[in-house]
């Protein structure tokens, strides 16, 4: 189609400063897990936006974070990959935080002529006069940092407020280029690990205080049975310690019973039928720390410590 635009925007930043969320408000639909806990995500998850003049694929990485296992590594290392990869760079910077180190290592990973958007987020948090102090911070940090290339605007992502205004700022800057994919879907991510991930946000939302990231999910088998009206999922859920598996599970079984009922209602709403899940809970020893069963999980790329 002639003027027609396409191109990739990396969505980027410190642990939970509302990128997942920005993600799902742009697409319009949850296609990525959110959490108040931060390094929630742990993938990098393309959202589709198709538009009559343009496809957006927006991003959502891993937030940047001092790393302390392999895990950690690979986590920053997916990130820097997609800063340096994408057509655009979208930079959360929440109004209710302040801008430390973590924000300048950012920006120091976005090279001098690439455009940057840098928004701040949870704008609904803050008064409008606390707002107009911290954009006139972020003018400084942009300035600071050598961002030439960089707008600057307040979004709530919950509010879906300025969400549309920065879609069509953002899209003035893509490339022109044919649409990147078909324009009939919003993810290009495997349902596979759509599911793992809705079971490992149940898994979080119950457990996070005793396993703030000792929990790795993998689906072992999955399909509708005859007659499309029941899908059935069995996965497995990875700890790090024998302990670990007995918080999981919960007296009587109840923890593991009240995932495993929050994850069915997630994944319910997502195949749009009826969904038999079991999982199984099952101690995979210091699994972040070990490269050879995070190349078995889905960490390909894995480096050492």
């Amino acid at each position: 189609m002639e003027n027609f635009k396409a191109g990739f925007v990396a969505i980027v930043g410190r642990p939970n400063t509302g990128k997942s969320t920005l993600v799902n408000a742009l697409v319009g639909s949850k296609i990525v897990i959110t959490s108040h806990h931060p390094n929630t995500t742990r993938n990098p998850i393309r959202g589709i936006i198709s538009r009559d003049s343009y496809q957006m694929i927006v991003v959502d990485t891993p937030g940047i974070h001092k790393p302390k296992t392999a895990l950690g590594t690979r986590l920053n290392s997916m990130v820097n990959e997609n800063i340096h990869s994408t057509d655009l760079v979208l930079l959360c910077l929440p109004v209710n935080e302040e801008i430390g180190a973590g924000d300048e290592y950012i920006a120091k990973q976005i090279k001098s002529d690439q455009v940057v958007f840098l928004v701040v987020t949870k704008t609904d948090a803050v008064s409008k006069s606390d707002l107009a102090v911290k954009l006139t911070q972020v003018h400084e940090f942009a300035t600071r940092t050598n961002l030439q290339k960089a707008e600057i605007i307040p979004v709530s992502a919950k509010n879906l407020d300025q969400t549309e205004l920065l879609l069509e700022l953002l899209s003035n800057h893509l490339p022109q280029s044919p649409a990147l994919y078909p324009t009939d879907i919003n993810t290009d991510q495997a349902e596979e690990l759509m599911f793992a991930d809705l079971i490992r946000e149940a898994a979080i939302q119950e457990l996070y205080e005793e396993l703030p990231h000792s929990v790795m999910v993998t689906i072992e088998e999955m399909g509708e049975r005859e007659g499309g009206k029941i899908f059935d999922i069995s996965a497995t859920l990875h700890v790090e310690r024998d302990s670990q598996k007995g918080i999981i599970i919960g007296p009587q079984g109840s923890k593991l019973k009240a995932i495993g009922t929050l994850a069915r209602k997630s994944i319910e709403n997502l195949v749009g039928m009826q969904v038999f899940l079991q999982i199984h809970v099952k101690v995979s020893k210091e699994w972040q720390k070990d490269t050879k069963l995070l190349a078995k999980l889905g960490f390909t790329d894995a480096l050492s410590d």
